[in-house]
């Protein structure tokens, strides 16, 4: 088979850093081929050289074997090149048909007028022709997000793309979507289409793939067949050691509870209402978790459990009182911890060095503070310990938090609050952009913490992340808990279903009012599937 894409020796240097070194790419054509690493590896920068939003520092991009230099993404599109990024560029209110054709609609005699009711027929030809099943009518602000892809897909189909860059495709999708992309995905390689995927998910890689290229530090470190390696290669070769993989968890022992939200509603910058009523409990020594699709009502919870946000009704008790309207910083002295979804909004300041940072909300406590005065050898011993047990680099306690990746600032502010020694842990995201070494550390670290009789509240988009860690897991959609299952019992599929607003067959929607945290549901009992408070919709 020829090579669709062949990327020689491509080096991108930005200042002080080397994103891309000396990497060579080869694509068949027709085929699905995943580049596979961790955040920072260079696999978005390497797309973005083929797409023409960056030019290279040296190297060739050779397209259907021929050179091509690219000095904007319109040279890309024209040379049959798309990009579908991981933030979808679509126009809300305007319709399928309108966002597909958007800037190169079809126009009537004289072309004095768009064709609109041509443009319709186009992108459902299109849409028919993938077996996509969208309606170009329907309005971007009224489908799925599963659906959206599929849109942001058929743009560049219009658009004449051969081949077909996805920049994390399944960041934001359930289970079900994710399945229906890959569908998707062999439809189009059928067709004759080239697929190149960008994912930090090993799985994913071997499920949806025909090759593998890993990434790491900027440099191909190899590439494989899909169906001849194991996740254990893929690890190892993506972090440079052996990982472990599976977690392993061991049965709690829970105590009383340290948090309880009654009837919480809270509404968010809109004044539209994100959080529903809600009820949970969490105890000493387990992991609740949250699963969901980000933006149905997960961020605004965690904000008003944590002090951030004050909710419109309800109320939130923690360690047996009312903290309701406590401050964040009475809650931190308290004993709450927060790893917050934004590190750089939430957890850091990103002007001050990492000394200042490691004692944000405690530097008028012990040991960091005395008569009034901050210690502040105390607060930098403080800092370098963080540093060194998170592996956090540059292991300079004096580097502006700015000045650190992305996932070095999340490792920080985890280690931060880990050491806090709280009695309940609100923890968002944890591992969000951390590379595999260092996820298998957090989430040892949070299973330390459970085992210690700390009560952990977990929200984690992740969905192994979330069956892994949890000993109970909740399933938020539309600002509502759906339900609360047994992670060990629940299918990846029923927690699609949730995830997507509906039941699977064999639950029951209405959950009984006023259950505990250990009662099972009658219609779940032979699934072991428990169910907590106001669950059903």
């Amino acid at each position: 088979m020829t090579d669709a894409v062949h990327l020689d020796g491509i080096t991108k240097r930005f200042p002080g850093v080397v994103a891309n070194d000396d990497v060579d790419l080869r694509v068949e054509r027709g085929t699905v081929h995943a580049l596979l690493g961790e955040n920072g590896a260079g696999k978005t920068t390497l797309m973005n050289v083929l797409y023409g939003l960056y030019e290279p520092t040296s190297g060739r991009v050779l397209v259907d074997e021929v050179e091509r230099q690219f000095d904007s993404p319109r040279d890309a599109i024209d040379a049959g090149v798309g990009m579908i990024h991981q933030h979808f560029m679509l126009v809300d209110p305007m319709t399928v048909a309108e966002n597909v054709t958007l800037g190169n609609e079809p126009s009537k005699a004289l072309g004095l007028s768009v064709d609109r009711e041509g443009a319709r027929e186009q992108v459902r030809e299109l849409s028919d022709r993938y077996g996509f099943d969208v309606d170009p009518d329907a309005r971007i602000e009224d489908v799925s997000v599963g659906v959206q892809q599929r849109v942001e897909i058929l743009k560049a189909l219009y658009r004449g793309a051969d081949v077909l860059i996805l920049d994390e495709p399944t960041a934001v999708l359930t289970p079900q979507e994710v399945e229906e992309l890959f569908g998707v995905l062999e439809e189009l390689t059928e067709q004759g289409k080239t697929i190149i995927f960008i994912t930090h998910k090993l799985g994913e890689a071997m499920t949806a793939a025909d090759d593998v290229t890993v990434l790491r530090d900027g440099k191909n470190v190899g590439s494989v067949k899909a169906d001849e390696t194991t996740r254990e290669e893929l690890a190892r070769m993506m972090v440079g050691r052996e990982v472990l993989l599976e977690l392993e968890r061991a049965e709690a022992d829970p105590g009383a509870e340290v948090l309880t939200v009654e009837g919480l509603t809270v509404q968010d910058e809109r004044g539209v209402v994100a959080v529903d009523d809600v009820s949970l409990t969490v105890r000493a020594g387990e992991v609740f978790g949250i699963a969901g699709v980000d933006g149905n009502g997960q961020s605004e919870l965690v904000e008003a459990v944590t002090g951030l946000r004050k909710p419109d009704e309800g109320r939130v008790t923690f360690d047996g009182e009312d903290v309701t309207d406590w401050s964040r910083g009475r809650r931190i002295r308290e004993g709450m911890a927060f790893v917050p979804e934004d590190r750089q909004e939430r957890g850091l300041v990103m002007e001050f060095d990492l000394v200042e940072n490691g004692v944000l909300g405690s530097q008028h406590d012990a040991p960091y503070a005395k008569g009034g005065r901050l210690d502040w050898d105390a607060i930098e011993g403080h800092a370098g310990d963080v540093v060194e047990e998170y592996d956090v680099r540059p292991a300079n306690v004096r580097a502006k938090a700015e000045a650190l990746s992305g996932g070095n600032q999340q490792k920080f502010v985890v280690g931060r609050e880990f050491a806090r020694d709280p009695s309940l842990l609100v923890a968002m995201h944890p591992t969000r952009g951390v590379d595999i070494g260092s996820t298998e550390f957090i989430r040892e670290e949070l299973l330390r913490l459970r085992s210690e009789g700390v009560g952990v509240l977990l929200v984690s988009s992740k969905l192994e992340e979330a069956q892994g860690l949890a000993d109970r897991l909740a399933v938020m959609y539309e600002g509502d808990l759906m339900a609360v299952v047994d992670p060990d019992e629940v299918t990846e599929s029923d927690l699609g279903l949730l995830m997507a607003g509906e039941y699977p067959d064999w639950m029951d929607e209405r959950s009984p009012p006023d259950v505990g945290p250990d009662a099972v549901s009658e219609t779940g009992a032979e699934r072991g599937v428990a169910t907590d408070g106001e669950g059903g919709r």
